[in-house]
Formats: structure tokens, C-alpha cells, sequence
């Protein structure tokens, strides 16, 4: 076959076409595109079983006997289940306080950080002011900083202020977060200014803009701080060590020491804990993953 060709002088020149693709070729094709589809998937399945093997241990671990949590080689599947386990924790330590304070740590410094992180940024993204951007990349420096290197007068102040052994020293310390800051504000930075103008144009305050506009434009951003720091205060360890000293205001990271004497290990037990710890957090990515992976994906945009 061949296509013709006008040229300037109006001559008609005639071209061969490209040969047609064979249909081998397009097998073949076919097959490497499969084949690659199965390795990538292969390789996806590898890291995936990587990373849920701790996890899997952990759960068979929390219905062994102590003495059974260690063999080598690692018992897969328990010559003896002992189910009591999920049962006794509940009583041999106050699970239930422990969690109740988790939670309750776990929800007020979430909603402060979100509050705070979201209103800072604003700022920091929709306001013109002098030293705005020197400001800001000070208060970012910050994540730089090791915690160690300022948790001693961290806990001078508070002993001051006699918040020691309270969760208030706990909330006021983490509050606030540099990271939020800088999360909600590459999300903010892809919201056209030209709202902010016209809000700003129908009298809309500042206030009203970030409340009324901003926010409700925000939400996968939100509900990724809000899960990043939901998260992070769950799992934290060496804030309540260091704070708090009743054993009625541990959370249940702390608590989980319980199970560790002065000579031995309840092994079982802590692995039954450590289940029951993850659970929430279990339950908290699956209700706000969606917006999770929408508000981290969108925050890099701009900036």
C-alpha cells in the first residue's frame, strides 16, 4: 500500500506505508506484557507477606503458652491454642483503663493538632505579611531537631507548672506540630487564591475564609494529619513514660510493662496485648484511608 503525498509545486508524490505489525508480533507483545504483570505482582505479594510477617507472629504468639513463644524453629501453628489469653488480660492488668486512656490522649491531641496545624497554615499559605516565608521556614527547622535535645527542660517546665504525672502535660506538649503545619500547607498552596479574593471581596474574614472555605475544601488533607497523628500518639511510649507515674494514667503502652518482672517475661501476654493495642489503630486506617492516601497524594502539588 502506499499514500500520496502533495508537495509545495502541487505534484503528487506517492510514499510507502509502514508495514503492518504481524500478529506474532503482537503475541508476543501480549505475552511480555503478562509476564510482567505476574513478576510485578510476584514482587508486590513478596513485600506485602514481608511486612505482615511480624504481625503474623505476634498474632500466633498471643495464643501460645510463655514458653512456646520462642522455640526455634518458630512455631507457625501451636501445638496448644490457649484462647484464655484474651481472656485473663482483662483481669490480671486494668486493659480497660489503659485503653480508655490512649483514647482519650489519642482523640484530644489529634483534633488540637488538626486545629492548630490547619490554622497556622493558612496563615502561613493564603496571608501576606512581612518575614512570611522566613518565618515559616524557621518554624519548619524545627523538625530538624532531635526531641532529646530539648525533653529535659520539656520536663523543667512542666515540673514548674506542676503538670507532672497529668495528661495536660502530655496535651500541651503536643498540641502543636511543625509537621502539620507544613502537610496542610502544600495542600492549601493548591487551592486557587482567587477564592480567598472573592470571599475576601464579600466580606468574608479571615476567620470566616478558613472556616467556611478552606476547611470544607480540606478534608483528605485533614483526615491524613488527623490519621499521621492519631497514629503517632497511640503508639508513643516515651511521652507517657517520662510524664506519668500513676498507674491509673498509663496508657496502654505503659501498661503492657505490667507483664515484665524483675526476672521473667509473660511473653504471651504481652504479645495478647500488643493484639488488642493494635486493633483500633486497625480500625481507624480502614475508615479514613481513602482520604489517607488522597490528602498525601495531593500535598507535593505545589509549593
Amino acid at each position: 500500500m502506499s499514500t500520496t503525498v502533495l508537495r509545495k509545486d502541487s505534484t503528487q508524490v506517492s510514499e510507502p506505508s509502514p508495514p503492518p505489525v504481524s500478529r506474532k508480533a503482537v503475541h508476543r507483545q501480549r505475552a511480555l506484557r503478562a509476564v510482567g504483570r505476574v513478576l510485578l505482582y510476584t514482587a508486590l505479594a513478596a513485600v506485602a507477606l514481608a511486612v505482615l510477617l511480624p504481625f503474623v507472629w505476634t498474632l500466633v504468639s498471643s495464643v501460645k503458652a510463655d514458653r512456646d513463644v520462642f522455640t526455634v524453629p518458630v512455631e507457625w501453628i501451636p501445638r496448644e491454642f490457649h484462647w484464655d489469653n484474651y481472656r485473663r488480660i482483662w483481669t490480671d492488668i486494668p486493659l480497660a483503663a489503659y485503653l480508655g486512656n490512649s483514647l482519650f490522649l489519642s482523640v484530644v491531641i489529634t483534633f488540637l493538632q488538626v486545629l492548630t496545624g490547619s490554622f497556622a497554615a493558612y496563615g502561613f499559605a493564603k496571608m501576606r505579611f512581612p518575614g512570611r516565608d522566613l518565618l515559616f521556614t524557621g518554624y519548619i527547622a524545627t523538625i530538624a531537631v532531635p526531641w532529646q535535645a530539648y525533653m529535659i527542660p520539656q520536663y523543667i517546665i512542666m515540673q514548674k507548672l506542676d503538670l507532672v504525672n497529668t495528661h495536660l502535660s502530655l496535651i500541651l506538649l503536643q498540641a502543636f506540630g511543625a509537621f502539620g503545619v507544613f502537610l496542610m500547607r502544600q495542600f492549601y498552596l493548591t487551592i486557587p487564591d482567587e477564592i480567598s479574593e472573592a470571599a475576601r471581596l464579600d466580606g468574608l474574614t479571615e476567620y470566616g475564609i478558613w472556616a467556611r472555605i478552606i476547611l470544607p475544601l480540606s478534608k483528605p488533607a485533614l483526615a491524613g494529619l488527623a490519621l499521621l497523628t492519631f497514629v503517632q500518639t497511640w503508639n508513643d511510649y516515651m511521652g507517657p513514660f517520662i510524664y506519668l507515674t500513676d498507674n491509673s494514667l498509663w496508657t496502654v503502652q505503659l501498661g503492657l510493662r505490667s507483664f515484665i518482672g524483675q526476672y521473667d517475661a509473660q511473653y504471651a501476654m504481652i504479645m495478647t496485648g500488643s493484639v488488642l493495642s493494635v486493633l483500633p489503630i486497625l480500625v481507624v486506617f480502614l475508615l479514613g484511608q481513602r482520604y489517607f492516601v488522597r490528602g498525601i497524594a495531593t500535598t507535593g502539588v505545589k509549593g
